[in-house]
């Protein structure tokens, strides 16, 4: 894997570092195959329990595409007549949006700085965002005569709104933290100093609970967004069914008997 994405897992945390400080994290194409590489691997990896998507420096949590190699990958694309400039959406970006939304386990997105265009779609693919009070977002695409990616027309709108996601992709600007907050977009908002270990803490305790319940818990979200409540009901029945048949439940309603904590065993 590219030293501009680091990957480790750690007590069955996963954290995948996003480690190109020095151009805020863009994402050239070298990070977005190894973001890709790395979210799928964590997706299908057993022993990982739950993932934090982080950044390095202080400045960005990732400015989206890096258009220094965009401006040569389009002359290049335009002279051959093949438009694989924006190939990248289906090769790198709907990859690792389907990598992080789908695995069944929690994903947290440490955000502490600037997330742009991609960088705002990978943070909103996470379940939890945990954000630096110096952080802002924005959709970015409108301002380069682009359309939204990185899953920001599925995500925006089920977050912020229809109204108010149309207003942020047609009109971009900055997001504060704190209106990142008020809208939902941030989970919790935390001092720029404290990010690091906040964000940590809340994947740790996501990966100490109880996974099966967690997976679960992401299908019948998922699920209901595009079904009616009848067959949100159905699938709720089944779901529970499933994790009222587990180890973990049984285990755990024991310990609350018991006056104990419960251990999760993921099965």
């Amino acid at each position: 894997m590219a030293d501009t994405v680091l990957y480790e897992v750690s007590d069955g945390l996963a954290t995948i570092t996003l480690n190109r400080p020095g151009a805020m994290n863009a994402l050239d194409t070298v990070t977005k195959v190894a973001l890709r590489d790395a979210a799928e691997e964590a997706a299908a990896d057993c022993g990982v329990r739950a993932v934090l998507l982080t950044a390095a420096g202080d400045r960005a949590f990732c400015v989206g595409q890096d258009l220094k190699e965009h401006v040569a990958t389009l002359a290049a694309s335009r002279a051959a007549g093949d438009g694989g400039s924006m190939r990248t959406v289906r090769d790198h970006y709907n990859p690792i949006l389907r990598a992080l939304t789908g695995m069944a386990k929690p994903v947290v997105a440490g955000v502490n700085g600037v997330a742009a265009g991609a960088g705002f779609g990978f943070a909103l693919a996470a379940d939890v965002r945990v954000v630096a009070d110096t952080a802002t977002f924005t959709t970015a695409f409108a301002g380069v005569a682009l359309s939204a990616d990185s899953g920001l027309s599925w995500t925006l709108p089920r977050v912020v709104g229809p109204g108010r996601a149309a207003d942020l992709l047609l009109l971009p600007r900055p997001i504060t933290a704190g209106e990142a907050y008020d809208w939902g977009i941030a989970t919790r908002v935390v001092p720029a100093a404290d990010l690091a270990a906040e964000a940590r803490r809340v994947a740790r305790e996501l990966a100490g609970g109880p996974t099966l319940a967690y997976a679960a818990l992401k299908e019948s979200l998922a699920y209901a967004q595009s079904h009616t409540l009848a067959q949100a009901l159905e699938k709720e029945d089944e779901l529970q069914s499933r994790a009222g048949a587990s180890e973990d439940h049984a285990g755990a309603v024991a310990a609350f008997v018991d006056k104990r904590t419960p251990r999760f065993l993921g099965r």
